[in-house]
């Protein structure tokens, strides 16, 4: 990339906060139109599951193995590389025509897709400052968050006027568009780890991060955030759907839920930074926890709407602080490690919440099934309550390990 001789931007964060929300747009653009895609070219119902779950099957490793490529490289190479990877994964869907060949697509977009959270999350971190990691981690968290709405909007909107192959041309071209700015990024301030390591070397370090206290709370939160949000977008389209109401109502629930989760991001965060990271993290587990009970209770769209706003403000008071965790209780050669560990358990969340709880919810019904989503949630806070202590919430570096 040094050959380009581009440019270098001084305040990494205006172009950061672009390319992590055009970086995670392709999955939400997706979203809306893939399993439909997958039955234009021929797939059965249980062909599309399996091809709607190949993305995280890959996705999962990949975050692992990238994020130690970024402990090893930086991360700005990585990153331009993966989008672009995303970028080809894009237009390759338009060139499928059979089932299989969707297959292999999904697979190679969630290996390529495994780049961009270790990256990005990195970045932020890297070019944040220590008394500020709340409020950043906060605005990280929004561009994530606005690349939900976006993608979430766009994708069925482009669907329906241009046909499926837009929206795959639309998002390679956006993904182009972040790895250009990506390369006008700063790399690393200090230098990356150089010394290879064995295989056995690196397990042991990932299991040691997700032993380490406050790393423990952030861990668990993500995974159960998103346990929880992939039981929800599989039960709550056929909870509304038995009290008479559309799939217009879904869409515009699930929109309340992102458009709040998007404003009370920096919110969130500031506060974090002023009364610590446990505060936050425990009360919007516990809001969490309110809102999945609170939400198979209601029948109205207005008071569900409510409650899916509740829903929102509890994932906007936790991503910040946990995020921070990370930033904090991790050393420059290790953070993007715990960053892919971080971005794996989140794919693995909703790839494990969604069926999981689709199957109880198919026993024990549609109502039951979402309330016991807070069961998670509620383990999620007790770990925290314990693992980050009567403190506040931010740990010494002592603490955090070598």
């Amino acid at each position: 990339m040094s050959v380009l001789r581009l440019p270098r931007l001084k305040n990494a964060f205006p172009a950061g906060y672009l390319v992590t929300s055009l970086g995670f747009i392709d999955t939400h653009l997706l979203i809306p139109v893939v399993a439909l895609y997958a039955v234009s070219l021929g797939a059965g119902v249980g062909v599309t599951g399996l091809i709607i779950g190949l993305y995280s099957i890959a996705n999962t490793p990949a975050n692992l193995f990238f994020g130690r490529l970024v402990d090893r490289a930086g991360y700005k190479r990585p990153l331009v590389l993966g989008l672009v990877g995303d970028a080809i994964a894009m237009f390759c869907y338009a060139m499928c025509r059979l089932p299989l060949h969707l297959a292999f697509v999904r697979v190679f977009h969630g290996i390529t897709g495994g780049v961009v959270g270790p990256a990005t999350m990195s970045a932020t971190v890297e070019h944040a400052a220590a008394s500020r990691k709340g409020r950043v981690m906060g605005l990280y968290g929004s561009a994530m968050a606005a690349a939900t709405l976006l993608g979430y909007g766009l994708g069925g909107v482009m669907a329906s006027k241009g046909g499926f192959h837009l929206v795959f041309y639309v998002g390679s071209g956006l993904l182009l568009a972040a790895a250009l700015v990506s390369m006008l990024m700063p790399g690393m301030k200090k230098p990356v780890v150089a010394a290879k390591t064995s295989m056995a070397h690196d397990l042991r370090r990932m299991v040691g991060l997700l032993r380490r206290r406050g790393l423990v709370t952030s861990y668990w939160s993500i995974f159960t955030q998103y346990f929880a949000f992939g039981a929800v977008v599989t039960l709550l389209p056929l909870y509304v759907k038995s009290l008479g109401l559309e799939a217009l109502h879904v869409g515009l629930l699930l929109g309340i839920f992102a458009v709040t989760f998007f404003v009370l991001q920096f919110p969130s965060g500031t506060l974090s930074d002023r009364v610590g990271r446990r505060l936050p993290i425990t009360s919007g587990l516990g809001l969490c926890v309110v809102a999945l009970v609170a939400m198979p209770a209601f029948g109205t769209l207005a008071v569900l709407g409510l409650v899916m706003a509740l829903y929102g403000a509890a994932y906007a008071l936790i991503f910040p602080s946990i995020s921070a965790l990370v930033a904090e209780h991790t050393s420059s050669e290790e953070r993007g490690s715990a960053t892919g560990i971080f971005h794996a358990l989140l794919t693995v969340g909703v790839a494990i919440g969604a069926p999981v709880m689709g199957a109880v919810a198919q026993y024990a019904g549609i109502r039951l099934g979402l309330a016991l989503c807070s069961s998670v949630a509620a383990l999620a806070l007790l770990i925290a309550w314990a693992d980050l202590g009567r403190g506040r919430g931010s740990l010494s570096r002592e603490d955090a390990g070598p």
